[in-house]
């Protein structure tokens, strides 16, 4: 009965009543900042806040706080367990954007700002991100399971609130980083380095640039430099990307957190009043929680949470149950639900994501994500400003409308203030962007020119030369073929003898794009490897052999990597692998597949199979799948 008071309060009806307020102040407030509805910004945020006050100062007189804070439980476990899995689905990605936070010129400019402390780096965990990442994943997950269930409520409450004031912290950085300010860093050289030299010599020309100090090891220089702004902050990592087309903005993001935030308050103040659920309000909670995980699980289009969800929430109350004397309580529960995200994240490091939200999916039609961008539209308007009130109106640039409005050629109501574009439509990039494998002319050897659509290439891009002999001067030298057909009078026999003509590469011409080419093919078969020295080469014979299967079945396999040329030639040396291979960016790479090496098989563009290099088919299975066609 005590606990039935607890959780109604003083009124049953009426703290129901307030929360249901409550929530819908919350979004009245996150309407009110959000882009789309910003001619009714100051409405929303007045409603809101008006409904927040009430709602907060109705929840406190009627002892609603357990109520209150029995709703963001089952918001905030259910979200924590779906948001923890689709980070522990990619945790190499995930890590990758951990990575962007820590280099020197992203998170780390603001401490060197606030605290004077231009040394300040935290690039040292950058060499820690997948642990980090990894950690992170498992601890949402099992924060949101002891959240629905109860346990050990004053320990999560507080783990809880720092991960939420962190993560806040993290994309208010994110929304308001100014990729046009400027910071101090610090940065130490020996001065053995070149690049020491070069600071020296550039510091009394450039006011960016101060020698702090110098001695005959190493000179210490401080430079303004711009931020690196993380433009995605990454928080339900390339799900919500490869579902509803678009991550969120940094503002919706920091939105998100702060509601995430707020729903953590309420349970950090009812944590005394907060105790281990009872049977039936395990069900309460748990049914209520998978509704929470249903919902977000459709958003994402991905239904694996409901599953792992329901396993992780019963599996931890039969531990409680079941578990015995060592296991039987919530440190129980914890090692149960730690043990099977353990196992999910072992999995998808040892070979593929789960759930493949990359544009680069098998199924994907790469043709399609090169071109589903869409293109944003403006429109120019005057903004002028009211005399008398002070208020700003924003006008469309267009004829037809200034007839509507005869008042504003009024100067003495209204005073112009600038023209502005404003965007109509909202743009959009192409999923796909940067697949740009290309090999430097240079580079070219007898394996890629053995590819039709090289041959043609540097074909198309060959002049014709002739080698003229000047009687006069007795010299040699050469003139384009097209020079002497069209002005033949300026080289006449008495004067010039033809030596010969030859054919050469144009020297304007630099880089062969094979981008085209190999979306347009029927059969390619790809080998990735974001960097051939990192690479887990101990398949190299299975490649081998399914080199050999296309070579005979006349399919081409194409090696895509970022390396040197050099490093190319040394790799080939070392483990004969005789297929073409072209470079590109890491960063595609990456996203292309987390696993190095990895396998991709395309038809027309469309990704038809994606082995990571553990996951490599029998030869045989592989030539009977996709060569014998």
């Amino acid at each position: 009965m005590k606990d039935q008071i607890s959780i109604e309060g003083r009124s049953k009806v009426l703290n129901v009543a307030f929360v249901i307020v409550n929530i819908i102040g919350l979004v009245f407030l996150v309407m009110g900042n959000h882009a789309s509805f910003e001619e009714s910004a100051g409405l929303f945020n007045t409603i809101g806040l008006i409904l927040m006050i009430i709602s907060i100062g109705g929840l406190i007189l009627f002892k609603g706080r357990v109520m209150m804070s029995s709703f963001s439980r089952v918001v905030v476990g259910g979200l924590f367990i779906v948001s923890g899995l689709v980070k522990a689905n990619d945790p190499i990605g995930f890590s990758y954007k951990l990575e962007e936070y820590f280099e020197d010129g992203a998170l780390a400019f603001r401490i060197k700002e606030w605290f004077n402390s231009p040394e300040f780096s935290m690039e040292f965990f950058m060499d820690y991100a997948l642990l980090l990442s990894v950690l992170i994943c498992i601890a949402e997950i099992v924060l949101g399971v002891l959240t629905i269930i109860g346990g050990k409520i004053k320990l999560v409450s507080y783990l809880m609130l720092f991960m939420m004031v962190f993560f806040t912290f993290l994309t208010w950085h994110t929304s308001s980083c100014d990729a046009n300010a400027r910071f101090t860093d610090r940065d130490r050289y020996e001065m053995t380095d070149g690049v020491a030299q070069i600071k020296i010599n550039e510091a009394p020309n450039d006011p960016a640039i101060t020698i702090v100090s110098q001695t005959d090891k190493e000179v210490v220089v401080d430079e303004l430099k711009q931020p690196q702004c993380v433009a995605d902050c990454g928080c339900f990592g390339d799900a919500l990307k490869g579902s509803v087309g678009r991550s969120l903005t940094p503002s919706e993001s920091l939105w998100k957190d702060i509601i995430l935030l707020y729903l953590v308050v309420w349970i950090f103040v009812a944590q005394r009043k907060i105790r281990p659920n009872t049977g039936k309000e395990n069900l309460i909670y748990t049914g209520l929680s998978m509704l929470v995980i249903v919902f977000f699980s459709w958003v994402f289009g991905w239904y694996f949470p409901i599953g792992f969800g329901l396993v992780a929430i019963l599996g931890a109350l039969w531990t409680l149950r079941a578990g015995g004397k060592w296991l039987g309580n919530h440190y129980g529960s914890i090692l149960f639900v730690t043990f099977i995200c353990s196992l999910l994240v072992i999995y998808v490091l040892a070979y593929v994501p789960v759930k493949d939200y990359r544009p680069y999916a098998i199924g994907s039609n790469l043709k399609e994500k090169m071109n589903d961008g869409i293109d944003a539209k403006y429109e120019n308007v005057l903004v002028y400003e009211n005399v008398k009130t002070g208020e700003q109106d924003v006008f469309p640039d267009e004829s037809k409308e200034w007839d509507k409005r005869p008042d504003i050629f009024d100067s003495k109501k209204w005073k112009f203030v600038e023209n502005r574009q404003k965007e109509v439509v909202k743009g959009k990039l192409n999923s796909i962007n940067d697949f740009k494998p290309s090999i430097r002319v240079q580079d070219v050897s007898p394996l890629e020119k053995a590819l039709l659509f090289v041959s043609d290439t540097l074909d198309a891009h060959k002049v014709k030369l002739m080698t003229v002999f000047s009687l006069e001067y007795e010299s040699a030298y050469q003139i384009p073929f097209e020079e002497y057909e069209m002005y033949p009078e300026e080289y006449p026999e008495d004067k010039f003898n033809i030596l010969d003509t030859l054919e050469v590469m144009d020297t304007l011409f630099q880089d062969i794009d094979a981008k085209d080419a190999i979306i347009d093919m029927d059969n390619v078969v790809l080998v990735i490897s974001k960097r051939l020295e990192d690479g887990n080469w101990s398949r190299m014979n299975d490649i081998k052999k399914i080199a050999a299967e296309c070579k005979e079945k006349d399919v081409p396999m194409i090696m895509i990597c970022n390396a040197s040329s050099d490093e190319i030639v040394a790799f080939r040396k070392k483990n004969k692998l005789n297929v073409p291979i072209f470079t590109m960016d890491e960063i595609e790479l990456k996203i292309i597949s987390r696993s190095n090496p990895a396998v991709l098989v395309l038809e027309k563009g469309v990704v038809k199979a994606k082995y990571g290099h553990r996951s490599f088919p029998a030869v045989d299975k592989f030539k009977s799948s996709y060569l014998n066609k």
